[in-house]
């Protein structure tokens, strides 16, 4: 008989994140993901038949690279429990740096209008408007399959975002009170793309260093921010750098950084001044 405890000691010895090998559990056993208190008070239970054959093929799933959301079919992300699947990228916990910031930003205004760029699952969208009941935010994404998500996230959390199909800031009306993306920022060659093979690419890579949708989305927000507007960016660990000075060639002001969990600049933003041409 193997029990719930020696099965996760099993799958740690072979290489699996403990916390992984847990939620994967939990989600076999048809039990809330984030209920990891239960398996230790049933670590002496028998884990046999078909819910050992579902976590054992989840594990080796997982052991392959599969993210654990994909797996479950749900992560939560500043609060909300949201429904993700292979069409959007995987939410991070660091993007939520992003929400924080937009939110700062926003404070002052008391209906703003918002977009996010390359919305996926809607993550950064829907938190905004959770947070900020009265403003009006675009999810805006060019998958079709990516909006499905969003737009089944937004319906089953019962919030009011907008999603809407486009090429960045292409055919969209300001003006925009802030504009946030988390866009493709990986090098087309970088070696830890093969790792993340199971996320869609094109939400990953963009051009030799990354940075070429950053650029259409520096090009194109000034005309569709409103004056004092702000357009923040999350990017690679090392490309702080090369943003901001972008954000600086397009004119942005009060151009900055805001650092991630791990103590890295992983977002850069810029207000767009008054009388700005």
């Amino acid at each position: 008989m193997t029990t719930i405890a020696q099965a996760l000691a099993q799958a740690q010895a072979a290489g699996l994140a403990r916390i992984d090998a847990q939620m994967l559990l939990l989600h076999a056993l048809g039990r809330a993901t984030h209920d990891r208190a239960w398996l230790l008070t049933h670590d002496g239970d028998a884990l046999t038949g078909e819910p050992l054959a579902r976590w054992q093929a989840l594990c080796a799933r997982r052991a392959a690279g599969e993210p654990v959301a994909y797996l479950t079919g749900h992560k939560e992300f500043y609060g909300l429990a949201l429904q993700v699947d292979a069409r959007v990228l995987d939410p991070r916990p660091d993007t939520e740096t992003l929400v924080e910031w937009a939110l700062e930003v926003l404070a002052p205004c008391p209906a703003p209008r918002v977009a996010d760029l390359g919305t996926g699952s809607g993550a950064i969208a829907l938190a905004l408007q959770q947070q900020h009941p009265d403003a009006q935010v675009l999810a805006v994404d060019a998958s079709a399959e990516a909006l499905a998500v969003a737009r089944a996230n937004a319906q089953r959390l019962g919030l009011a975002v907008q999603c809407v199909r486009g090429d960045w800031l292409a055919g969209l009306a300001g003006p925009f009170d802030a504009i946030v993306s988390n866009p493709p920022y990986i090098p087309a060659q970088d070696p830890h793309l093969a790792a993340l093979t199971h996320e869609p690419l094109s939400a990953l890579a963009s051009g030799a260093d990354g940075l070429d949708d950053i650029r259409t989305i520096v090009a194109q927000a000034p005309a569709r921010l409103a004056p004092g507007g702000w357009l923040l960016l999350e990017h690679g660990w090392d490309q702080a750098e090369a943003v901001q000075a972008l954000l600086r060639a397009a004119g942005f002001a009060q151009v900055q950084g805001r650092r991630d969990l791990a103590g890295m600049v992983r977002c850069s933003g810029g207000s767009l001044p008054a009388g700005h041409q």
